[in-house]
C-alpha cells in the first residue's frame, strides 16, 4: 500500500511539473552585438539599438541588423 501511494504521488507530481512546462519561444532579435569575442551575426538579443549599445559600451563591440531578421 505504501509502494502504491508513493508511485501515485511521484506519477502526480510528474504531470503537475510537465503541465506547466511550456516550449521557450524562438525569436530573433533585431540588433546583434558583434565584436572579437561574438563573431557574426553575434549576440542578438537585442530589441532595440539602445539596448544594444548599452551591452557594447566599453567593449570593442558594435551594434548590427540581424541577418535572420524578418526583412
Amino acid at each position: 500500500m505504501r509502494y502504491l501511494f508513493q508511485s501515485l504521488f511521484l506519477a502526480a507530481s510528474v504531470v503537475i511539473l510537465l503541465s506547466g512546462a511550456e516550449p521557450a519561444l524562438a525569436r530573433d532579435y533585431k540588433y546583434c552585438l558583434q565584436g572579437r569575442h561574438w563573431g557574426i551575426p553575434g549576440n542578438c538579443r537585442f530589441s532595440t539599438f539602445k539596448q544594444c549599445q548599452a551591452a557594447a559600451s566599453g567593449t570593442n563591440s558594435f551594434c548590427g541588423i540581424n541577418p535572420r531578421w524578418p526583412r
